[in-house]
């Protein structure tokens, strides 16, 4: 690819970084405003009344639209929050003479100073989204570099990773410079023969060292391509993914990596078990749908493993992959960003994969990650050594502290119960002071975030997956703290069924037996209500409502863990296209497709058409103006809706086949950022629905067990007890 003499990409330059003035006045305020208001002492009233006041302006500020706005509404929801820490510091902590109240209130302390710090850093890494556009290419094709495709895959089945061999060869990018490897570290001899006859390279090596690290760099000292696209087996790449990722390595002989999002077309455990598909933002659309496009303004997009084209130079600069950590990705390019490389973001999904099948396995995954990030802070602190602007060390050291969350969750699930079981004063104020700094705290926070995150993010939801996930994270990141050496890299699995609904009592234990100390806490403050603390009802009645909010977000993780039956081989896919029926002595009919999968398709008729059940036909799609047919029966026929699944499929007729569907260019890029934002009322309701599910299924569950328990025994002889000893 020749290099413009264009300068490095042209980022969009926030306001505050454009106009002098600007820039002064947002300074003074800081600098000498805000420490006034932040530690100013007041009253019970005159905190009331500054509360509401800066409500009321960030009220109006979110109706309006921009950047600006947004940044007004983080500045005043840190000066909120900075108040309530501060007070916290200064004014709630001066009566500790009992042990278990300087425990407790010490450890809520410092959940709530890791919050505020999570929250600040949030605020300035999603401060200005780059929103980057893709840049076009040379038009002269001859002048393009040559690029290696990796698939990466170690006991994946085939099944899963053929349609990504398919779709890479798919790519529009000249045939002559570019070229296909299928790493497998499985070396497995039906691997090999697909390899060969789809005539891409079958790579192995002798032995699993540093995993998926070890596995890329293995295949980058065997191969030449100028740049290197890496896509996890099950993440199908749209034809058109080099075209739009490219543009911008010409612009930036710097660039060492973009990066494009992970797009799941299957639901995960969350999405599945919830029933939240497609209606509610997933766990990782709020990373790829906003964080890393605010990481991008400050040149330090994360590489994530999949999805992402880097350049050799750089990554042989660094000594290929991370193998330090079992979170290559991230390391890598914090290496490269400490050797002065930039790095793009690009939030066009041009590639879909499959979400882990289960709770168990979703779980294992974010421990991986969790584990990983917390070694890289500890052999490689962002915040020390050299080659790192300070926006970068902070986006990085933020990325890593998240992980960090699973000892605050747990914190904040049990607080309400030192009061409630043993009448400890964590917070030494009164309920009236509580509500006034805390309440604003809270809402400010929650407001603001509902502005930058709505269409990524729904409130109170990152609640209920790090409900889920924080006693399993805390562990491995408590480790890795103690010695990042320890832990071993685990594989994600893909492609397996759930083929009958269960209740994971396993992975649900933790949050059984937190759901089991909160029950006990309202039956505590109800009898403190009625007997013990009449004086306090105040402080009571807040702690039996943090309470009520615990139970109901443990609600909903037990829900979560009530895995559904996932039976179908292929994901079905929502798909809107043209495509013709036809049937043998009939006239052909032009039809509409509404989803798809590799083994099937479903259609919608102008007008009824007659077809047995079981009837063999063909149904084209299209690629342009090309045409190609696929041999399929009937398995349904309602009148003008039927659905067709595909007779064996030749090679060919594979590759066409996903050329027709997930390798559109257009596909995934429709379905990307749709979500309408969602009142907190409405979000509300439905978490308090899925709750009540998750009572009613961890209910029955038991029934059941408790049955089959008693089943057996009731078929016991009666003269059976006669011989009991005792």
């Amino acid at each position: 690819m020749t290099t413009t003499s264009e300068a490095s990409p042209p980022r969009s330059i926030p306001l505050l970084q454009r106009v002098t003035p600007l820039r002064l006045l947002a300074w003074a305020v800081t600098l000498i405003v805000l420490p006034v208001i932040i530690m100013a002492p007041m009253t019970l009233e005159q905190q009331l009344v500054l509360s509401v006041a800066l409500f009321a302006v960030a009220f109006i500020v979110n109706r309006f639209k921009g950047h600006f706005a947004s940044l007004v509404m983080m500045f005043l929801s840190v000066v909120v929050s900075a108040r309530y820490i501060f007070w916290r510091l200064t004014e709630t902590m001066n009566d500790f003479a009992n042990p278990l109240n300087l425990v407790l209130g010490v450890g809520l302390l410092m959940a709530e100073l890791y919050a505020f710090v999570v929250l600040v850093l949030g605020y300035v890494q999603t401060a200005w989204p780059l929103e980057r556009k893709p840049v076009p290419l040379p038009a002269d094709a001859s002048t393009w570099p040559t690029v290696d495709v990796f698939i990466p895959t170690y006991n994946e089945p085939l099944a899963v990773v053929r349609s990504t061999v398919l779709a890479a060869q798919s790519i529009d990018w000249p045939r002559d410079k570019l070229r296909i490897y299928v790493l497998d570290d499985g070396r497995r001899e039906e691997f090999r023969a697909f390899c060969e006859q789809a005539g891409v390279t079958h790579v192995t090596r002798g032995d699993n060292k540093h995993a998926k690290a070890g596995n890329i760099n293995a295949a980058l000292k065997n191969t030449d391509g100028e740049f290197v696209a890496i896509f996890d087996c099950d993440h199908i790449p749209t034809r058109s993914f080099l075209q739009i990722a490219m543009g911008w390595f010409g612009r930036d002989p710097k660039l060492s990596m973009v990066q494009l999002p992970h797009y799941f077309f299957s639901a995960d455990p969350f999405e599945r078990n919830l029933d939240t598909f497609g209606t509610v933002p997933n766990e990782g659309e709020l990373f790829y749908g906003l964080i890393q496009d605010g990481n991008d303004l400050w040149n330090a997009t994360f590489f994530c493993g999949s999805c992402a084209v880097l350049r050799r130079t750089a990554l042989d600069d660094v000594g290929g992959v991370a193998v330090e950590t079992v979170t290559e990705d991230a390391h890598t390019a914090l290496k490269m960003h400490r050797k002065g490389y930039n790095t793009a973001y690009l939030a066009l999904p041009q590639a879909a994969g499959l979400a882990t099948e289960s709770l168990s396995g979703h779980v294992g995954q974010r421990i991986r990650w969790a584990r990983g990030m917390t070694q890289i802070f500890r052999v490689d602190n962002p915040l020390l050594g050299k080659g790192l602007s300070w926006p970068q060390r902070l986006c990085y050291i933020n990325a890593m502290l998240h992980f960090l969350y699973g000892l605050p969750r747990l914190i904040y699930l049990t607080a309400p119960l030192a009061y409630l079981f043993f009448g400890a004063s964590i917070i030494h104020a009164s309920a009236a002071m509580i509500f006034a700094y805390a309440l604003p705290h809270l809402l400010q926070a929650n407001l603001t975030n509902s502005r930058i995150q709505g269409r990524f993010r729904y409130l109170l939801w990152n609640e209920v997956y790090e409900a889920v996930l924080a006693w399993y994270i805390f562990r491995p990141t408590l480790v890795a703290l103690i010695n990042p050496k320890l832990g071993s890299f685990n594989v994600t699995a893909k492609g397996g069924l759930i083929r009958e609904e269960y209740f994971d009592a396993q992975i649900a234990k933790a949050s059984l037996f937190l759901l089991a100390l909160n029950f006990l806490g309202v039956l505590a403050g109800l009898w403190r209500l009625t007997w013990v603390d009449p004086q306090n009802i105040a402080t009571v009645w807040l702690n039996l409502a943090w309470t009520a909010y615990n139970l109901m977000m443990l609600g909903a993780c037990v829900a979560a863990a009530n895995e559904s039956r996932q039976v179908r081989n292929a994901h079905r896919v929502t798909l809107n296209v043209p495509a013709t029926l036809y049937r043998p002595g009939a006239p052909s009919v032009r039809c509409q497709t509404f989803d798809f999968s590799s083994g099937g398709l479903g259609i919608d008729l102008p007008a009824s058409v007659e077809a047995e059940k079981d009837s063999p036909l063909e149904v084209a799609l299209y690629r342009g103006e090309a045409e190609y047919r696929f041999p399929a029966r009937v398995r349904f026929n309602a009148g003008r809706r039927m659905g067709l699944q595909f007779e064996p499929l030749t090679l060919a007729q594979e590759r066409a086949l996903v050329q027709c569907t997930t390798a559109r260019a257009d596909l995934w890029s429709m379905r990307w950022g749709n979500y309408p934002r969602m009142p907190i009322h409405r979000v509300l309701g439905r978490l308090m629905r899925i709750s009540l599910t998750g009572f009613r299924d961890m209910f029955a569950h038991y029934a059941r067990a408790a049955a089959s328990r008693l089943r057996p025994a009731a078929r016991k002889p009666a003269g059976s007890l006669a011989k009991d000893p005792t």
